[in-house]
């Protein structure tokens, strides 16, 4: 029996299943990026709503695991040295279910690098910026009679597509015929920016052929399809 005790969060969201990976999360882009992994891999987990509503994310409970009160967060029961292991951050844990099952991360040092090169672009770039012109285009934001804040993010976020489109000319993914994390990292947040956030006219998406392709792509993997829609909403 997995002893649990030195982990509130698990009294707020108790585990039903408590030797699968206790996902804490929404299905937002970053949320999704751990579920559509977790889904890629095969790994047994369960998932626990973070409602942001009931400021969930906020509580004793949360805040135990994650002390930067944000989702996602995961517990694995079965981490390092077989013992339970906490972690958060997007990007972290992506790292770790990599390393966990040798999946979507290359052996080769040099390919390994600069996988994890394009992650942190998603982490320091992608993820800020786009979500930056989500909220003032999409949000609150959008009330602003002043719209240079929206435009900056415009700006921002197209150059930023137009690395992602040069990069991907020539390749399936963005280590070419390998899909990695750098793909599951990515691509919640430009089908974000084109859908939820109703940001494709803005940015000019057409003038972005070869990220739309591998957008397509992405959208339509089964464990993507699955991913997206965890945890659910009720």
């Amino acid at each position: 029996m997995i002893n649990f005790s030195a982990f509130p969060i698990t009294k707020k969201w108790p585990p039903t299943r408590p030797n699968d990976i206790q996902l804490y999360s929404l299905p937002t882009p970053n949320g999704v990026k751990i579920s559509i992994m977790l889904e890629e891999t095969g790994l047994a987990y369960e998932s626990h709503l973070v409602d942001f509503s009931n400021n969930d994310q906020m509580s004793a409970e949360f805040l135990s695991l994650n002390p930067n009160n944000k989702i996602p967060a995961l517990l694995d029961p079965n981490g390092p040295k077989h013992k339970p292991f906490p972690l958060f951050e997007s990007g972290a844990i992506l790292l770790y279910l990599a390393d966990k099952t040798g999946r979507f991360l290359p052996l080769d040092p040099a390919e390994r690098y600069e996988t994890i090169q394009w992650l942190m672009f998603q982490i320091g770039g992608i993820g800020p910026m786009f979500g930056q012109l989500g909220f003032f285009h999409k949000f609150a934001g959008k009330e602003y009679e002043d719209k240079r804040p929206r435009d900056r993010y415009v700006t921002e976020s197209k150059r930023l597509l137009n690395v992602l489109n040069n990069r991907l000319e020539n390749r399936n993914w963005m280590m070419g015929d390998t899909y990695t994390i750098a793909d599951i990292a990515i691509f919640p947040w430009v089908r974000n920016l084109v859908g939820p956030y109703g940001a494709a006219d803005l940015v000019g998406i057409e003038d972005f052929p070869h990220v739309i392709r591998v957008l397509d792509s992405f959208t339509v993997r089964p464990a993507v399809i699955r991913g997206l829609e965890v945890p659910r909403r009720t």
